[in-house]
């Protein structure tokens, strides 16, 4: 059986891609009540897999259902098509931004720092600020 049953040309990775991720979220949500049920003292490991098993049961068939839905699988559809049309960046204008925004970041912070010192500095020389060891309340 295909996973995608309405359109299942278009939309291809955008539709599976979310089918795994919503998959990954129901695991992990199997995989949390799984150990909480690990409290249970008697016939705990029939409860823990009763668990796994029944949201197996819930979660695939729903998010099969949802991926195949017209109206999330057109949404899905077109933010797929969209997405091929973005004029991705080079990796050379990547490194250049990324530099431009680290070197800002730094910047920044050294401006923030020197702030920091002077207003330190300035309350402590009015006294507002103790310079003690600071176990006084």
């Amino acid at each position: 059986m295909a996973l995608l049953r309405y359109k299942p040309g278009q939309g291809y990775y955008t539709r599976t891609l979310s089918f795994i991720w919503f998959l990954t979220l129901a695991a992990a949500l199997t995989l949390w009540i799984w150990t909480e049920l690990s409290a249970i003292r008697e016939n705990a490991v029939f409860w823990q897999a009763g668990s796994a098993i029944g949201m197996s049961l819930l979660f695939v068939p729903l998010l099969y259902w949802i991926v195949n839905r017209p109206k999330i699988a057109d949404f899905m559809i077109a933010t797929e098509q969209e997405m091929r049309k973005v004029n991705w960046p080079s990796q050379k204008e990547i490194i250049g931004s990324t530099a431009v925004v680290i070197t800002g970041t730094l910047i920044m912070a050294l401006i923030l720092f020197l702030i920091n010192i002077f207003f330190g500095a300035f309350f402590q020389s009015i006294g507002i600020l103790n310079a003690g060891s600071g176990a006084e309340a």
